[in-house]
């Protein structure tokens, strides 16, 4: 039972992160890449098996190899080069048996990769929509707390200048002749009121109308300050309505986002399981189909070596004296033939007997008288 999990182990405490994505989608690259090796693994191995078994075929039919000889070894060769023959015919079976082996696994790599590809483009756009999000969460902060310091601001102005206004002043501002400002339909009446009711007012006041009463000349300054108090509320109040909606939508977006990444890392697991097992039983396949073309050529081999089993020495021996052979006499031993008894015997006889080589005695001295010559033969 495995443990480890895609969806337990690749996550970042950064929101917009994509650290654990990413390692999964690069140790699945790395995983295709390695099918795609192999299968040029196996077009290679194709390319050498046919090239080396019709080489094989040629060596058998062109090369000569014992043409001349008789009998039992001569059909021992003859069932030498036609397994050769065939050992080579296995080859050239071989590398067609891997081509259609690498055409498996790639068309194992490209379905994964067309399955992967549906869930990296929702992944890419949900990654996209999350940060989008973050991006315009992060800036209705910074526009609240921006708003927060403003109105901060305008409080304390208010409070330093609270104590200046004097009670003159305030009547002196009560009878004015009142200020009124219109705003989406809204009639707002303003100058009779007390400064209680400013109070309560002021963070209500449309911005319209607080934008037109901070530049009427007439108006007090501390009233201005008031005035500017109110239009920071009303600003704060906006953005706080919009950091608090952007909030909620970046939430929204994160857990759809959660759902997703878990549904992505039970897939790609799942799916690196199948690479893993496909790749494995490949391998195994791939030394089985070697293993069974040694055992093929091994049998050839021993078709050989019991056809010279029935190569017979004497046989060929026999066989070849009795096609080839020339007589049985051999020829009669040369004598020495005396030339002198060649010319007194016209026709000499040769006699199969052999006989004593005779002897010449020495010639007689010379003398000066006539020459004669005589002959004497020792028989």
């Amino acid at each position: 039972m495995r443990e480890a999990r895609f969806r337990d182990h690749f996550w970042s405490t950064d929101l917009t992160s994509t650290v654990g994505y990413d390692s999964i989608i690069q140790h699945l690259n790395d995983g295709r890449k390695n099918c795609k090796e192999f299968e040029d693994f196996l077009k290679e191995r194709a390319i050498i098996e046919e090239k080396y078994g019709k080489e094989l075929i040629n060596l058998s039919k062109k090369k000569p190899c014992g043409q001349t000889e008789l009998n039992t070894l001569k059909r021992s060769l003859d069932v030498f080069k036609q397994q050769i023959d065939n050992v080579g015919q296995g080859h050239i079976q071989l590398a067609q048996t891997l081509r259609e082996e690498a055409k498996k696994m790639e068309e194992f790599r490209e379905k994964q990769k067309l399955h992967r590809k549906k869930i990296e483009l929702i992944m890419e756009a949900i990654h996209k929509n999350r940060n989008l999000q973050y991006k315009k969460t992060m800036e209705a902060k910074r526009l609240y707390e921006q708003r927060c310091r403003d109105k901060d601001e305008a409080e304390q102005a208010v409070h330093r200048n609270a104590n200046l206004v004097t009670q003159k002043q305030q009547e002196k501002v009560k009878e004015r002749q009142g200020l009124c400002c219109r705003a989406k339909g809204r009639l707002f009446w303003l100058g009779s009121c007390p400064t209680s009711l400013f109070s309560a007012l002021g963070p209500a006041l449309p911005r319209q109308c607080t934008r037109a009463l901070l530049h009427l000349p007439s108006l007090p300054q501390f009233w201005q300050l008031f005035l500017k108090l109110a239009q920071t509320k009303s600003a704060l109040e906006d953005s706080d309505r919009g950091y608090q909606q952007s909030i909620t939508a970046l939430e929204k977006i994160r857990e759809e986002w959660l759902k997703e990444h878990i549904k992505a890392c039970e897939f790609f697991e799942t799916q690196e399981c199948e690479r893993i097992s496909y790749f494995r039983n490949a391998l195994w396949l791939h030394v089985n189909q070697l293993s069974q073309s040694c055992v093929q050529n091994d049998e050839k081999y021993e078709e050989i070596r019991k056809s010279l089993e029935m190569c017979s020495i004497e046989k060929d021996i026999d066989f070849f004296v009795n096609l080839r052979k020339t007589g049985s006499s051999a020829p009669a031993p040369v004598v020495y033939e005396n030339y002198y008894n060649t010319q007194r015997n016209a026709t000499p006889v040769r006699s199969p007997v052999s006989v004593p080589i005779s002897r010449r005695a020495p010639l007689p001295t010379p003398t000066s008288g006539p020459v004669v010559h005589k002959t004497f033969t020792t028989l």
